[in-house]
Parts: C-alpha cells; sequence; structure tokens
C-alpha cells in the first residue's frame, strides 16, 4: 500500500516532491531494508570468519619473528572476557557490509534517485561502480602497505621491549587503515562529480591548489600512524587522483564553454547576453 501510494504521489508531481514526513518515512523504510540486507551478510560472515580473519592478520603474521618479538607462532592476545566475541561480530560485521554492498548501495540510491534529473542521474550511474573501484583499491593499498608500516613503527621499541598486541587494537589498526585509504581514494572523483553538476569549477579549484595540496599531505600525516611510509603511501595517490580531477574539470569547463559559445572569453569578461541585456530598449512610454 504505502510504495502504491509512493508511485500515485510520484505520478501527480513528476518531480517527486514530498512533505518532509513521507521524506522521514521514505529513509526510515530505506534504513530498515539496508539493515535487513546487511544482517544477512553478517550470517554469512559468520559461516566465513575463520578465512577472513586469517586474512586479515596476514600482514602482522607476516613479520619476521625478531620484529614481532615473539616466538615462530603468530599470537595476538586479549585482555577482556567479551574481546573475542566483540572482535568476532566486527568481522562479521564487515562481511556483512561487504556482501550486501549491492543491496545497501540500491537503497540509498533509490532514496537520492527522485530528486535527481536525467543528467545527474546518467552521472551517478557511472559514479557509484567508479567509486567502489576506487575504494577497494585504496582498501587493498592499505592492506599491503601494513606490514610494512608495522615494520617502520616496531623499529622505534627500545631493545628489550616485546610486542604484546591485543586482537582488538590490531583489528581497530587495520580497519581505520583500510578506511581512510578507500575514502581517500574516492575524495577525487567526488570533485569531478561536483564539477559536472556545477557546483565546482575549475577557477574556484585552481586558486585553491597549493591549500590542498598541504591539507592532502597534513591529512595523511594525521590519518595514518604518523610515520613516513603510509604517509606517503597515502599522500601520493590521492595528489595523483586530485590532478586527474583537477585536469577533468579544465577539459570539462572549456567543453561547456565551448558549447555555450563563451570560449572565447575570460572570467571577468561580460558575455554578449548579459552585454544585450544592459543596453537600454526604447522606452514603451514613448
Amino acid at each position: 500500500m504505502q510504495a502504491g501510494r509512493a508511485r500515485q504521489r510520484r505520478s501527480r508531481d513528476p518531480e517527486g516532491r514530498m512533505p518532509l514526513m513521507d521524506h522521514l518515512r521514505e529513509l526510515r523504510n530505506r534504513v530498515l531494508k539496508a539493515m535487513v540486507f546487511i544482517a544477512a551478510g553478517a550470517v554469512v560472515g559468520y559461516l566465513v570468519e575463520d578465512p577472513v580473519w586469517a586474512w586479515l592478520s596476514e600482514p602482522y603474521c607476516s613479520l619476521p619473528a625478531d620484529v614481532r618479538g615473539g616466538g615462530q607462532e603468530c599470537d595476538l592476545i586479549f585482555t577482556g572476557v567479551f574481546d573475542p566475541f566483540f572482535v568476532a561480530f566486527r568481522v562479521w560485521l564487515i562481511v556483512g557490509l561487504a556482501v550486501s554492498c549491492p543491496f545497501w548501495l540500491y537503497q540509498l540510491w533509490a532514496f537520492v534517485a527522485p530528486a535527481l534529473n536525467g543528467r545527474e542521474k546518467r552521472y551517478t550511474y557511472v559514479f557509484v561502480p567508479l567509486a567502489a573501484v576506487l575504494f577497494v583499491g585504496g582498501a587493498t593499498l592499505a592492506y599491503y602497505i601494513t606490514s610494512l608500516a608495522m615494520t617502520v613503527l616496531f623499529g622505534f621499541a627500545f631493545e628489550g621491549a616485546t610486542a604484546m598486541i591485543t586482537i582488538t587494537n590490531y583489528l581497530s589498526y587495520m580497519m581505520l587503515m583500510m578506511l581512510v585509504f578507500g575514502l581517500g581514494f574516492v575524495t577525487p572523483l567526488l570533485v569531478a562529480l561536483l564539477n559536472l553538476l556545477g557546483v565546482l569549477s575549475h577557477e574556484a579549484l585552481a586558486r585553491s591548489r597549493r591549500i590542498i595540496l598541504f591539507g592532502i599531505f597534513v591529512l595523511a600525516a594525521v590519518a595514518t600512524p604518523a610515520e613516513p611510509l603510509s604517509m606517503l603511501a597515502l599522500a601520493l595517490p590521492l595528489i595523483a587522483l586530485f590532478e586527474a580531477a583537477e585536469l577533468f574539470c579544465f577539459v570539462n569547463d572549456r567543453r561547456r564553454r565551448a558549447r555555450d559559445g563563451l570560449a572565447g572569453l575570460d572570467d571577468d569578461e561580460i558575455s554578449p547576453l548579459d552585454d544585450a541585456e544592459s543596453v537600454p530598449g526604447p522606452d514603451p512610454k514613448r
């Protein structure tokens, strides 16, 4: 019944506008459906938790025994009674989010889509899969850089110190690194999307270029464990992706101006349309 009423409202209003309470109900329904899909994916995570944990712990276990400060066995300790359950639950949730990704992304898309026009919808058809590829690429880079980063970090330990890493601390570190790298790789794509939607111009981006590049290094230093390898591993690809996004914005703005017949105008030059509007016409009272 609710779906029928929603379709009836959209048929009366082709722009998809709804009262605030209808928006909130629609959001509630979409969130509940997304949670159901994530919960179903978490059940899959429960079934495959052992191989997933072996994959997540591989960067730590691949460290030499003298770096880890222990024996040949790869041991991660826990200090709380509920730590094993919470770690297992987080692994289930990670798998659930990954497995159900197409379904909860669709719920997000279905909630936002009625507010977009035809051109904006075409952009999102490209944006969503490309964002997923960039996120996975960033998370994969973080996964493979983690063992090198831990080698550098453990190298600062004093002689005779022994590493006793808790299982919760290690999982939090891994998830933070993968999330930061993944979201960082998606950010330049957001810049390109804002330019396509006409929100951000290349001129505005070029004026803030130095500040943006400096901010990337600051963000990489803050988000990573304050050692140079992880910082450079995040900062350098982000700069390359940002340069690609800026080049895309430059080309897209020039194409937009050529299409509108304004290719030869400077930013401060009056367009012919504005010039024509500024010429006073004949006074109708005469």
